[in-house]
């Protein structure tokens, strides 16, 4: 089993969207990455980021709704080992199984589970039911047989239901990617209606041609993202301070960014109407703490508008700017600071003080 979780983790990739985030998996012989439709429902382009893939904006080439399925291209070519489907007909009841996602924003989490029934049936399409966990985030993760070889798409569970996770069968897969190939790798979308699969370039009007549906062009275009009005603000900021905001954003008014060795997360809270930057450091060590203690607190009287603050284990540097307060040269001002000492500061921990290293996969 490690063998094969070693193998598939690096095909294995994250997808982030201004609304949502999810997995994927990539697959050579066709140079796409798969996932679920609603992970990337709303975006026409999304984040991408794994162990050999580097955070970067990817577009969506392929939309369905009707077995909520869509393909990412990757925009360039990174050797990605190659993943292998296997057969939805040789799969069998108590087959034994394994997960490999991003659940709630972590890493490469792996379940094992079994099929616990080879034929679920919902809005007219077969699912695979497992008894391995997956939870929000596993969406449009694979599905992996002891062989090795992907069986399914891991795409919704039951919500309080114990366990219970549903993968739409790879056989389903196979023929969205024949289909997708014979359309020449255009950019597609499935006709909810006729279930026939169109290139985008054929639509009339956004009319099927083949049956007359009409069909939404949300699905295949996305919809604009509009933050709130402070959000916009902070974009404004991140804009000047040179980064591009749509590889920033992870979600409505969060997004994600990198300095040197620093990882931020900046978001809005609108309960209390602040904008927090945090940059986690490191973690405490079990030794030399008043050291450390003492050297936070003298700097948290020094810094301006900076602070030192531990959650459980975790060291954070954070920034806070009340809403009314945040004017986007000052703000930047500000932000440049905290990248800056951000940047000096978990060298120092670690070097000075014994604090162990962020995890570099946090930072992905």
């Amino acid at each position: 089993m490690r063998d094969i979780i070693d193998r598939l983790s690096e095909v294995v990739l994250q997808i982030a969207t201004p609304l949502s985030r999810g997995t994927g998996f990539y697959i050579s012989g066709y140079d796409v990455i798969v996932t679920n439709h609603h992970v990337v429902a709303g975006a026409k382009e999304v984040i991408i980021a794994g162990k050999k893939v580097k955070k970067l904006l990817a577009p969506v080439v392929y939309n369905d709704t009707l077995y909520d399925l869509a393909f990412i291209k990757l925009p360039q070519d990174f050797a990605l080992s190659q993943a292998l489907l296997g057969k939805s007909e040789n799969v069998r009841e108590g087959d034994e199984i394994i997960t490999i996602g991003h659940p709630f924003g972590l890493k490469y989490t792996s379940t094992r589970g079994i099929i616990s029934k080879t034929k679920s049936n919902y809005n007219g399409v077969d699912y695979f039911q497992i008894d391995a966990p997956i939870n929000p985030g596993n969406s449009g993760g694979p599905l992996i047989d002891t062989d090795g070889n992907i069986i399914g798409v891991n795409t919704f569970i039951i919500r309080d239901g114990n366990s219970l996770g549903f993968a739409l069968p790879v056989s389903y897969l196979e023929t969205a990617l024949k289909e997708y190939t014979e359309k020449g790798c255009k950019p597609s979308v499935r006709c909810n209606s006729c279930s026939n699969l169109v290139t985008i370039d054929s639509l009339e009007n956004d009319y099927c041609p083949e049956c007359g549906n009409k069909i939404n062009k949300e699905i295949y275009e996305g919809v604009e993202y509009l933050a709130s009005k402070t959000g916009a603000l902070i974009e404004e900021m991140l804009t000047a301070l040179h980064f591009d905001v749509s590889l920033c954003r992870t979600g409505p008014d969060t997004w994600e960014l990198e300095k040197g060795s620093a990882n931020i997360k900046l978001s809005y809270v609108s309960a209390t109407k602040f904008v927090v930057a945090d940059a986690k450091l490191g973690q405490l060590p079990k030794t030399n703490l008043g050291p450390l203690y003492e050297f936070m607190l003298k700097k948290n009287a020094e810094m301006e508008n900076l602070v030192f603050s531990i959650d459980q284990r975790d060291i954070y540097l954070s920034l806070l700017i009340f809403e009314d307060d945040f004017h986007v040269k000052t703000a930047a001002d500000h932000f440049i600071r905290l990248m800056d000492t951000a940047d000096r500061m978990d060298d120092i921990l670690i070097q000075e003080y014994g604090c162990l290293p962020v995890n570099p996969e946090e930072n992905m």
